[in-house]
């Protein structure tokens, strides 16, 4: 059962990065890779709720939207991959903003809502 929740919510996470990875770069003209910072950041957003949120959520909404749906609306393989790219391109400083600012908002998107929910919750 555990499974198919998870396939579930990896199901409707995949299609959305990608059209909101394509949504929000079409938006931008530069090569930093937009779309998917901001489809990571969402997820660490999402992802700090539920972890904050604790015991209060049954083990199958975390496998459906936890790791199912986040595991599949965000990448850390994308994020590298286009980390690279900009090396290769020799666009350093956006490379190293891409680093830090995926790094410190994810960290930030989790923090922040972790402590919100958890807040809420108790």
């Amino acid at each position: 059962m555990t499974a198919l929740l998870v396939f579930l919510g990896a199901a409707v996470g995949a299609p959305l990065r990608y059209l909101t990875d394509r949504f929000v770069q079409s938006r931008h003209e530069s090569l930093f890779p937009w779309g998917t910072l901001s489809v990571n950041v969402l997820g660490c957003l999402i992802l700090g709720a539920l972890a904050g949120a604790g015991t209060a959520l049954p083990g199958h909404v975390l496998a459906l939207a936890g790791t199912g749906f986040c595991g599949a609306l965000t990448t850390y393989s994308t994020f590298s991959y286009e980390t690279m790219r900009l090396v290769e391109q020799r666009a350093y400083l956006s490379a190293v903003l891409n680093a830090v600012v995926s790094i410190a908002a994810g960290l930030g998107a989790v923090l922040l809502a972790y402590a919100g929910t958890a807040a809420l919750v108790n």
